[in-house]
């Protein structure tokens, strides 16, 4: 498991934008932490890396943002408000992942066994008044190949773990 230290909400979009341009065209993301620790902040910088310039907003209530930029499909899910993960059937959630795209879902633990296995696991801690610890694990060969591709980036102090 890697862990990177980012100090700041740039710093932190910097971060998504390296994930953006390590990640395969099917890639599974899930980011997990407590509110506010900088989730969406991340998926920002993964999408303006790819070429959004729109707002990107955290889809707590719609459960689903859809973005298509540069001929890629790109879903921003959030899990935060299901109470039930049969909700997910109910939404869909097999016909989003029946094609290639880029998957970036929050809170994925809320979604149970419906939830798709994850290419890499985003975990964010707070970890001082303005600071965030990030640890990316790997669980597939495809998060393998992103981990790789975000170490081998100075821009980042990281320590392996």
């Amino acid at each position: 498991m890697n862990q990177y230290f980012i100090s700041n909400s740039a710093k932190m979009e910097a971060f998504g934008s390296q994930l953006a341009s390590a990640c395969p065209a099917h890639t599974i993301l899930h980011l997990q932490g407590e509110l506010g620790v900088g989730k969406t902040t991340l998926v920002r910088g993964f999408l303006q890396a790819l070429g959004h310039t729109g707002t990107v907003k955290s889809p707590t209530y719609t459960l689903v943002e859809p973005y298509q930029i540069s001929g890629k499909k790109i879903y921003h899910f959030d899990f935060y408000r299901l109470t039930d993960p049969q909700e997910l059937e109910y939404m869909g959630i097999r016909d989003y992942l029946a094609e290639e795209m880029l998957a970036l879902i929050e809170w994925p633990e809320k979604g149970g066994e419906l939830t798709p296995f994850a290419d890499l696991q985003i975990q964010l801690f707070y970890h001082n008044q303005t600071e965030r610890l990030l640890k990316l694990q790997a669980l597939t060969a495809i998060g393998q190949t992103v981990v790789t591709h975000i170490s081998n980036q100075v821009e980042f102090s990281s320590q392996s773990g």
